[in-house]
């Protein structure tokens, strides 16, 4: 009778713990938002490495960067190849709220009237970017007036 209530209950039991601990046990996908966000947080870095490097239009390397030149650098050293101009990348990425922005995520400006600058998203409302001849490679605030205006999306590739 024992055996026979013993035997039931492996019926009935072992399917629930199996059905319980297996998916515990299971290895999981990775998850594709996490690997975006490392990639994106590596880029992040790899720009911030080349703050002061001067500004050159056309270029993409450590002797001089436009703006899309040192996201491509970036993403690129990190492991990502992304398109290499402004227009290409706006292209390439996925619509970001602002309010959900996260190292790496680019950011679109409009200046002198049309969309022509990016820059990357470090964190803290702040971005690295190449602005313009004469300058430098640099952090500046999404809060400034200037960018906050010109600001007009925000993508993750």
């Amino acid at each position: 009778m024992i055996s026979q209530q013993a035997a039931m209950l492996r019926k009935l039991i072992l399917p629930v713990l199996l059905a319980v601990v297996l998916p515990a046990c299971a290895v999981q996908a990775p998850d594709a938002n996490r690997e975006s966000s490392v990639v994106g947080e590596r880029a992040a870095a790899v720009a911030l490495e080349q703050l002061g490097v001067p500004y050159r239009y056309g270029g993409s390397a450590p002797s001089g960067f436009d703006c899309s030149g040192l996201v491509q650098f970036a993403y690129r050293s990190a492991g990502k190849p992304v398109p290499r101009t402004t227009k290409a990348l706006w292209e390439h990425v996925q619509n970001v709220d602002r309010n959900r922005l996260q190292a790496g995520d680019l950011l679109f400006f409009r200046i002198d009237g049309r969309m022509s600058h990016v820059g990357l998203y470090i964190g803290e409302n702040r971005f690295v970017h190449a602005p313009a001849t004469g300058r430098v490679v640099s952090i500046e605030s999404l809060g400034s007036p200037f960018y906050s205006a010109a600001l007009i999306r925000a993508g993750r590739p």
